[in-house]
């Protein structure tokens, strides 16, 4: 059977390409040895479930444990009614996994049944399980998410609690370890255990340790990925650049690098007349996903649009271009990186480049649908070459913002000047033509914007002004960008936030550049 690359469900590497996943299951079975009890929290299609799979597949070889593992997704809302009714959906679960593995367990655990009435019951019924059985038993539960809401499973991970502080008492023997997977992190929820209005922080998992384990994938864990789909398919690659272009794409997100893959694999080698992958193929892949809808893309989205206060922050890190310092007890922060927006980058930044790519579409297209006019001048710009005059673009936005300057909604175009030029762009560019962020750390809080229309290449910087020397600073690493860009030409938008402006215009030389720029 031919493999493919996976990007929905458990991976198998007998049906997947799959990345080096053998320092995390190492590390994590390293904490499963030390009896440690943890949740393997990460945002959505980020490889929780495949991981929780090998770790059964590892200790099922062992001869030293015995895994129990369920899934607490789809359980029947009724089951949450009670203690009674948790414990005993609970026994019954544990039961109908062990028929298969384990029938003489199951059978030991049928004859208990009737003592589980409560909490306690469940609990002496664990200890009389584990002294039954003849290796260290770990429990292993995934998708937690669904049950975190109700009192009773709180009151399940309470019990676990106890006996895992007396957990060396006869009485009290208990699982040697217990892995949970979820999107959060349960070892703190604000939960409802009060009757009334009255609410407070409980921690009944307090219990866990930190789950440290990195669970993305850097280039040289993507390269045996590559190396295997090279030698199967007999394609051609050079695998070590491939694998770097998809981790700068994806900051090594699991399921975006077994996408970006899976296109290149099922998309765009079939039109072409040499099976060989190319790093513009990675290119061509990830625009190719910035247009599509996926479940991952939904739920990005969603998590943004159902928290304005989460909207506005990843508005300032991408539009804005603020320098946030990130701090991990910062409730928008915290919940940001907890659904995969976020990451440290000694400052709050964006999780991967796509993400960026993708929500700065998303708010760009947004602000043209929200606030937009009749800006579809497209082929008033287009050059004899099949290219875009773009100091054409810039003279024309500064007129729109000259003309709307004194209007009632003078207050919006200063609060999302830079929103309103890359709406402006958007039809300009009609199909025919794409923008890519490129954020840029400097005082002047510059927005690179990379413009492709047709074959053509132009760099518009987005930046505030903050005086002279600022000013000369910036065009300086303006045409470092431009070297690496390998063009010669470049165009500066200059927001004056004050309420005399110059609207200048003007062409600048910096060293052998050329750079047009628009006050506005």
């Amino acid at each position: 059977m031919r493999k493919e690359f996976n990007i929905t469900g458990v991976c198998f590497p007998h049906l997947h390409y799959m990345m080096d996943t053998g320092a995390k299951m190492a590390a994590i079975m390293d904490m499963v040895e030390r009896g440690q009890y943890f949740i393997i929290n990460r945002p959505r299609q980020y490889g929780k479930t495949t991981a929780l799979q090998f770790l059964q597949n590892d200790l099922e070889k062992s001869n030293n444990y015995f895994p129990i593992r369920l899934s607490f997704q789809g359980i029947d809302s009724k089951w949450y009614e009670s203690d009674e009714a948790f414990a005993t959906m609970f026994v019954d679960e544990v039961m109908k996994m062990l028929k298969f593995t384990a029938p003489d367990l199951a059978s030991f655990l049928e004859g208990l049944l009737s003592k589980v009435e409560d909490m306690n019951g469940l609990s002496e019924v664990i200890t009389q399980l584990v002294h039954k059985a003849n290796k260290k038993l770990v429990l292993l539960i995934d998708e937690v998410d669904a049950s975190s809401n109700f009192l009773s499973f709180l009151s399940f991970l309470g019990m676990l609690r106890t006996k895992y502080l007396e957990r060396f008492s006869p009485i009290h023997a208990t699982f040697h370890s217990i892995v949970l997977t979820g999107v959060h992190d349960i070892k703190s929820l604000k939960s409802k255990m009060r009757s009334g209005d009255q609410a407070q922080y409980n921690s009944p998992w307090n219990i866990a340790a930190d789950f440290e384990v990195e669970m993305s994938f850097n280039p040289a864990e993507i390269a045996p990925m590559l190396e295997e789909y090279r030698l199967a398919e007999q394609v051609e690659m050079e695998v070590s650049p491939i694998a770097e272009r998809l981790y700068y794409f994806t900051s090594g997100y699991p399921f975006l690098v077994s996408k970006l893959c899976k296109i290149i694999a099922e998309k765009l080698l079939p039109q072409k007349t040499e099976r060989r992958w190319v790093l513009e193929d990675v290119d061509r892949a990830v625009n190719l996903l910035l247009k599509e809808n996926n479940t991952n893309f939904d739920s990005l989205i969603k998590n943004l649009e159902n928290n304005p206060a989460l909207y506005d922050l990843v508005y300032r890190v991408i539009i804005e271009g603020d320098v946030i310092s990130f701090n991990p007890d910062e409730p928008l922060t915290n919940f940001g990186r907890m659904y995969g927006i976020f990451k440290e980058n000694g400052r709050l930044a964006i999780h991967n480049r796509i993400y960026e790519q993708r929500l700065y579409n998303y708010m760009t297209v947004k602000a043209e649908i929200t606030y937009g006019r009749d800006y579809n001048f497209s082929e008033h710009f287009k050059t004899a070459e099949n290219g875009l005059d773009i100091a054409a673009v810039l003279l024309k936005f500064q007129q729109f913002m000259q003309s709307e300057h004194d209007k009632k909604d003078q207050d919006f175009l200063e609060r999302n000047a830079r929103l309103v030029f890359l709406s402006f762009l958007n039809p300009i560019l009609n199909g025919k033509g794409h923008t890519f962020k490129e954020p840029q750390i400097s005082e002047e809080k510059r927005l690179d914007v990379v413009v492709t229309y047709f074959q053509h290449k132009y760099i518009i910087e987005l930046k505030r002004w903050y005086g002279e020397k600022a000013h000369q600073a910036g065009l300086a690493q303006l045409s470092d960008y431009l070297d690496r860009q390998h063009l010669k030409t470049g165009f500066l938008l200059i927001f004056e936030h004050k309420k005399e402006k110059s609207w200048r215009q003007e062409w600048m030389r910096v060293g052998d550049k050329e750079v047009f720029g628009v006050w506005v």
